[in-house]
């Protein structure tokens, strides 16, 4: 067996595997290729592609080593009951074996190159197929995606073996096939030597997991061609030039060139290796109009199509240039996952993804950190994306690795050992090589978090060689080393992954010469994106500035059953038994591990709409549109909807034509007609934009953003208090507060009621609390334990003393107490003042001072536990969703119902979340209308059927357990959400670090008193 010669050397990477090559489907003859040449036509049914997916047989052993000697000899026969059976493709660990494991950066196995555990555990995969008459062709055979590596005999005879997980392995197999029954062995261990360089952050799958393909070919073919598409600096003309390998030198080729409507565009012929094609006033590619010409490739037995965006790519004066115009990536990271099926991803659920991106404004994507599905990027081109084309490479598991090291010195460990050289640069050039002439790739990454060094510098060079037209990006070449100077000079970006505010406009100021990009950027775990408008006022501000790739698109999570309402369970690391792991730091996407839209993706589409509105005057006449789009003007694109809102209430509607602003545009339009009727008050104008015409996966309609403008703001009218006939009693333990239609008790040791009733009727459940703390967030983890050790998580009052007064027919109660927790200092000094008229109306009054050696506040409110009928609610405030004050850009300010489900935000692993922000009022109340109706200049409210305790102790949704009561938290004050899970501290302006803390409610009961 060779298996101590290969998938543990790494001066052997592959072995009988034909050299890398474009990706592209040969076809026997024109029609058939002009059939498939769109990318969203699956290959299925092309005669010269036969798919060897399906059922294959599989054998799983727990360590290599106990594989039969002298295989594929000592393996059980076909029939045997020994096998079992595993679908192709498909990762094993979704099939009963192995298990699960995810890790961020730490290595899954010991560190040791070349070698891998002695114990790796193996699969053997097996298929009997049938195959007619060679009839003279070549029969390749491609495996589009193995982890990690595999070994291949075919009819008993070694084919070869290959490495590199996300790449095509081709094997030259005509010499192997016969003629009737065949039989395909693949030895696919789980780790291999390339296995250190595949230490992404993902759960960590193994097996035939893309498309097994055998290819038919006349003995004379195209193996390889190079597209170069070369624009004139005044867009005026362009030549395509294509370059051709091919099996015998002098085999004659016609290429012809079919426009984006079909018509010809040009024809030539060759027996050599290179075809030129000239066009005037051409058809340019960019991602708001993908418009494609056809390349057709014809030999005298074959054909082949390929799509070509003419475009130019280059930097100019340190900004990014698409055919001259700047351009900014709207982006996000894109993994290959799914929770039922893995990294096995189809065009269907690929097309869902890019269906759900363009619907949220999202141009760009990172194929984070590996090439994805072959067909993937062709398919981003014909869809309208810009592509960052990711090799798959990251060693990110050397910064873990015990010793006096500098991080700098194990950062680089393998950037700069030459034993890694070669397969540094070979997973490079199996990236470039296969979608070079695809025209969504921008630029080429080297890799992800692997260090810097010479291999990745040789890697960059040949990249620079071999394709001079596009620019080359790796973040890690961004990392001063005090070892050695680093040679950036082939890397186009200067890249970095979660860059602060300051350290952004600190690189500006210095005037730097190539564009600045964010390759990582607002981490998307649970409620997060809180930041999200700051870094794009940024991006805007700085042409130099390109853009950002959101960390990442979709949760990553295993299905691990469903509940009995039919909602999935999803698992992440530890939930396996697997060691090491990384909890739930997988659970960081926009979307869910189905693809439902998170709040965080919401906000991130209204922070990149197309357009943006501001009043063109002091008078508000008038409205100045900004058009945020490159390439597009407006009026092409966008249609407008507005509607007036009085005091939060709609009272009028109507549509309006956007004006004719250009790319980077912006345009004068009158102000839609002021509706009558509302002379007071506040008045707000929302500008909704709407696609205009459907144009590829954008349908006609869909809305791409709003902007709400304030009109006129104005304060509600304080709820008024009336006197009347109050009475109030003492008790050791508090006083008594009652009227006609109730009886409320204040208790001594909080200054809060312990007990409200109107008529009999209880309206609280459990006595109010002062509420500090919340439910930590993914991104509260970096202050979480400030706050945990400054015992927010544990404060109770203290109250030194009240006093009470009968002021015009009203109660006052008056209480000055200190929050704290045991062998602490005071948290809060606070003074709160409820004042009670005869109605049973109280308003709250609290000046906080909180203690400037303690940390910023979580939240600072009170606690209400309602009974649980009392769930509805009508308020006046941001939404429909939920929203902080650093997040709600998602929202717009007006009257929304809603109730204590609908407002839970259901995240993996629970956290805070369903907050309501800037609110005036808010009446809770049952169907019968009995309730609270609370009122304020502006606070944030949540309601839930789970308290924040509930949520913090549970690792998964699915084990939440309802509180029996219906959790209102009325809050003066809530810090924001930022995105620090990965990234930096919630910014100062919403964090509670103020001295001075006081808010105001004012409690009104609603309903019948009986």
């Amino acid at each position: 067996m060779p298996f101590s010669q290969y998938h543990e050397n790494l001066d052997v990477l592959h072995v009988g595997t034909q050299p890398n090559r474009a990706y592209y489907l040969p076809c026997a003859d024109r029609e058939e290729a002009l059939r498939f040449s769109s990318a969203l036509s699956a290959p299925s049914g092309a005669s010269r592609r036969r798919l060897l997916n399906g059922d294959w047989r599989f054998c799983w052993y727990s360590s290599f080593r106990d594989l039969p000697a002298g295989l594929p000899d000592g393996l059980p026969r076909p029939d045997s009951a020994e096998w079992g059976s595993l679908p192709v493709p498909s990762v094993w660990q979704n099939h009963g074996y192995d298990r699960h494991q995810y890790t961020n950066i730490r290595y899954p196995f010991p560190y040791d190159p070349p070698y891998v555990p002695w114990d790796t555990p193996c699969g053997v995969y097996a298929l009997s197929f049938t195959e007619g008459p060679a009839g003279g062709m070549r029969r390749y055979l491609n495996f589009e995606g193995v982890d990690p590596c595999l070994y291949l005999w075919l009819n008993g005879r070694f084919v070869g073996y290959s490495q590199v997980s996300h790449s095509t392995s081709e094997f030259d197999v005509t010499s192997f096939l016969k003629e009737g029954e065949n039989e395909l062995l693949a030895v696919v261990p789980k780790w291999c030597d390339g296995s250190y360089l595949e230490d992404q952050d993902k759960l960590r799958m193994s097996g035939i997991f893309r498309d097994v393909a055998l290819l038919s070919r006349p003995e004379a073919h195209i193996r390889d061609y190079f597209v170069h598409t070369d624009l004139a600096a005044d867009n005026a003309s362009a030549v395509v030039r294509v370059e051709l390998e091919k099996t015998v030198p002098s085999l004659p080729v016609t290429l012809t060139l079919l426009s984006p409507d079909g018509t010809p565009a040009g024809t030539a012929e060759t027996t050599g290796s290179e075809a030129v094609f000239s066009i005037e006033q051409p058809v340019l590619w960019n991602a708001e109009a993908p418009r494609q010409y056809t390349l057709l490739l014809e030999t005298p037995d074959e054909a082949i199509a390929q799509k070509v965006g003419v475009r130019r790519v280059e930097v100019r004066d340190g900004v990014l240039l698409l055919n001259g115009t700047p351009i900014k990536f709207r982006g996000v990271n894109r993994h290959d996952s799914d929770p039922v099926t893995g990294y096995v991803i189809s065009r269907e659920q690929a097309l869902r993804d890019l269906t759900l991106m363009k619907a949220h404004n999202i141009n760009a994507i990172r194929t984070s950190h590996y090439p994805n599905a072959p067909w993937f990027v062709p398919l981003c081109a014909e869809c309208g994306f810009y592509v960052i084309a990711e090799a798959d490479l990251e060693a990110h598991g050397v910064v873990q690795l015990y010793g006096k090291a500098g991080h700098e010195e194990k950062y680089n460990r393998i950037a700069n050992d030459p034993r890694f050289a070669q397969a540094i640069l070979d997973r490079v050039q199996r990236s470039v090589t296969r979608d070079k002439n695809c025209a969504a790739v921008l630029l080429w990454s080297l890799g992800n978090e692997s260090g810097y060094g010479e291999n990745l510098e040789k890697a960059a060079r040949w990249v620079k060689g071999y394709d001079p037209s596009r620019l080359v990006h790796y973040e890690g070449g961004s990392h001063p080393d005090a070892g050695r100077k680093n040679d950036r000079s082939c890397l186009d970006v200067f890249s970095q992954m979660y860059a602060s505010l300051p350290e952004i406009r600190q690189y500006f100021e210095e005037k730097p010469a190539v564009p600045y990009l964010l390759c990582e950027y607002i981490h998307a775990m649970g409620n997060s994106t809180g930041d999200a408008e700051d870094y794009q006022e940024l991006i805007q501000r700085y042409p130099g500035f390109c853009g950002g790739f959101v960390w990442e698109w979709c949760d990553h999570a295993v299905e691990l059953r469903r509940d009995e309402n039919g909602r999935p369970c999803y698992g992440y690391g530890g939930d396996f038994g697997e060691f090491p792991h990384d909890g739930n730091f997988c659970v960081d996407g926009l979307v869910s591990p189905d693809r439902i839209p998170h709040t965080s993706l919401l906000e991130y589409k209204n922070v990149i709409r197309p357009a943006r509105a501001v009043w063109a005057d002091e008078a508000h006449t008038a409205v100045r549109v900004h058009n945020y789009l490159d390439f597009l003007s407006l009026d092409e694109v966008l249609a407008g909807e507005y509607e007036w809102s009085h005091n939060g209430r709609v009272i009028a509607a109507g549509r309006f034509d956007l004006p004719a602003a250009g790319p980077h545009g912006e345009a004068v339009m009158p102000c839609p007609p002021v509706p009558a009727g509302a002379e007071d008050g506040d008045l707000r104008l929302r500008l909704v934009y709407r696609q205009r015409q459907a144009e590829g996966l954008i349908p006609s309609g869909l809305e791409r953003g709003f902007d709400q403008l304030v009109y006129r703001a104005a304060s509600p009218a304080p709820v008024p208090l009336r006197g009347g006939e109050v009475r109030v009693a003492e008790t050791a333990d508090g006083y008594t507060v009652s009227g006609p239609s109730f009886t409320y008790f204040l208790e001594k040791r909080t200054g809060l009621f312990g007990a409200m009733l109107r008529g009999k009727t209880s309206l609280l459940r459990r006595p109010m609390g002062w509420n500090i703390w919340r439910a930590p967030l993914d991104n509260d983890q970096g202050i979480r334990a400030d706050w945990e050790a400054a015992g927010y998580d544990r404060a109770a009052p203290r109250a030194y003393e009240t006093a009470v007064a009968l002021e015009n027919g009203l109660a006052v109660l008056s209480t000055r107490l200190m929050l704290g927790s045991v062998s602490l200092q005071r948290i809060l000094d606070i003074e709160a003042r409820w004042t009670v008229d005869a109605a049973g109306t109280a308003r709250l009054e609290a000046k906080c001072r909180r203690n400037r050696e303690m940390p910023p506040l979580p939240r600072l409110g009170i606690r209400l536990f309602l009974p649980p009928e009392q769930s509805r609610a009508d308020y006046t405030g941001y939404g429909p969703h939920e929203s902080y004050c650093d997040k709600h850009h998602l929202d717009w300010y007006g009257r929304f119902t809603t109730t204590a489900e609908e407002m839970h935000t259901d995240y993996i692993r629970p956290q805070e979340n369903g907050s309501r922000w800037g609110c005036t009022r808010a009446a809770v109340t049952d169907e019968s209308g009995r309730g609270f109706c609370a009122a304020g200049d502006a606070f944030s409210f949540s309601l839930s059927l789970y308290t924040q305790e509930e949520l913090q102790r549970k690792a998964h949704n699915y084990e939440l357990e309802k509180s029996g009561a219906v959790v209102w938290c009325l809050d003066g004050f809530h810090s924001g959400i930022g995105s620090a899970s990965c990234g930096p501290a919630l910014l100062e302006p919403y964090t509670l670090h103020q001295e001075n803390l006081d808010f105001s409610f004012t409690l009104q009961p609603l309903g019948p008193a009986e």
